[in-house]
């Protein structure tokens, strides 16, 4: 019998992608720079220390704990998930550079495309940034190493 190499709760990824889409559609409808650039914020830091990234943290500290959402443990890889993250984060830090620069337009595209496929993927569970990183491996762009690790700690 083996024991799996890599676990993931899908429902932290769900709450991790809901979060996304409510502050860009809050920062969108208001038209609150700041908050795009505190969600880019919390997403790269999420994805270069995944154990403290914020959205995690209220999942498995507020959410899971008052049931209000229940744990989804599979056997997955999250390094595409950290890839796309990562993606999403840079997508929006330079939205919030371009809204800063008086380039409006540009920047609130950037923030929807994140927006939207944020959505897509909780919805519909297609993630883009996950392909991308599949896609860059198949060409020797990207080298997937699994990881022995558990993304619930």
């Amino acid at each position: 019998m083996s024991t799996p190499i890599n676990k993931l709760d899908r429902s932290a990824l769900r709450f991790n992608q809901g979060s996304i889409v409510v502050l860009t559609t809050i920062a969108f409808l208001f038209s609150l720079p700041w908050l795009i650039a505190f969600t880019a914020a919390v997403m790269l830091a999420g994805t270069i220390f995944p154990k403290v990234g914020l959205f995690k943290l209220i999942y498995k500290y507020a959410a899971k704990p008052l049931g209000i959402i229940k744990p989804n443990i599979v056997e997955e890889d999250n390094a595409p998930h950290q890839f796309a993250q990562g993606l999403g984060g840079v997508f929006l830090a330079v939205s919030f550079v371009a809204l800063n620069s008086k380039l409006i337009i540009l920047g609130w595209v950037l923030a929807l495309i994140v927006l939207a496929l944020a959505f897509i993927n909780l919805t519909v569970n297609f993630c883009l940034g996950c392909y991308i990183y599949f896609q860059l491996n198949k060409v020797g762009i990207l080298r997937l190493k699994p990881e022995s690790r558990n993304e619930n700690d």
